[in-house]
């Protein structure tokens, strides 16, 4: 079976410090995970900051290079990926999505240029109505359309309006891979499940493969198909995502679940199961 995306044994390491006190930190140490092509999946990577999920995202998007080890995808390393031609057709096949929509977009700028610059720069829209007809289509699989945000600026949306807006124009490309970095912690409370239902919707409707990165284990046991967690670096566990989180092995993990738990972790455990039950019967 062919893989979309694939990492063998990367690491990174930094050098920290000034002159006299330096330093060298190892933020990812040793690291191998695929996704498969055939398949959407959402693969979701916990842990705590410092814990190097973040530094993996870069690595993957190509804006850190990895000290050893490989990532490839599509069969191609990514470090290679270096020509602008080359870079802008990876760039239309991998989109990220970042944790603060307020710093997403250019509080002097209307929202809806962002869109139109992205559907010219990678789907060749040359014309302002080709330009509205591939962001209004992105638009629409989010919940909204161009008319809502036309003219529109930052400030005068709300954070979940704003990541909506973000995943639709990562998604003008039409990608293949989606990473997501903790893209629902600077959202409402009362917002985070219209997103993460937004993400199970790209994957089983438009067939997107998500990396979502974080901290957060009530939404990781919702969503996820796979899962790795990590602590200082290290994979501490990895599997399938409902096994992993509801019956952690390694300590870390079993404390991230305890330091989550609500007054009734059996109840909540069991609420969660079913929610996941059902959709997992409306995806079958």
């Amino acid at each position: 079976m062919s893989k979309l995306l694939e990492l063998d044994q990367v690491t990174k390491t930094f050098q920290i410090g000034g002159l006299l006190d330096r330093a060298t930190l190892q933020a990812v140490k040793g690291v191998s995970f695929d996704i498969d092509d055939a398949k959407a999946e959402i693969f979701t990577i916990v842990g705590e900051s410092g814990s190097g999920k973040t530094t993996i995202a870069k690595m993957i998007l190509g804006n850190e290079v990895p000290t050893t080890g490989t990532i490839r995808f599509e069969g191609r390393d990514v470090t290679t990926v270096r020509k602008r031609r080359d870079r802008l057709d990876f760039m239309k096949r991998v989109q990220p999505i970042f944790q603060n929509p307020f710093e997403a977009f250019n509080p002097l700028t209307p929202i809806d240029l962002f869109l139109f610059t992205t559907a010219k720069q990678f789907c060749g829209a040359k014309t302002r109505a080709e330009q509205e007809s591939q962001a209004d289509k992105a638009l629409q699989h989010v919940g909204l359309s161009l008319a809502e945000i036309k003219g529109r600026y930052s400030h005068e949306l709300s954070g979940g309006q704003l990541q909506r807006i973000a995943v639709a124009r990562a998604l003008i490309p039409e990608p293949k891979l989606i990473v997501a970095d903790e893209p629902v912690s600077m959202v409402d409370a009362s917002l985070r499940m219209s997103i993460v239902n937004l993400f199970q919707h790209l994957r089983d409707d438009l067939g997107v493969s998500i990396i979502y990165i974080t901290h957060d284990l009530a939404t990781a046991y919702y969503i996820s198909d796979r899962v790795i967690i990590m602590h200082r670096g290290d994979v501490v566990e990895a599997g399938n995502a409902q096994e992993v989180l509801d019956n952690p092995k390694h300590e870390y993990s079993t404390a991230l679940k305890n330091a989550v738990l609500p007054p009734d972790p059996e109840r909540a455990s069991a609420a969660l199961r079913h929610r996941r039950a059902e959709r997992q019967a409306e995806r079958a």
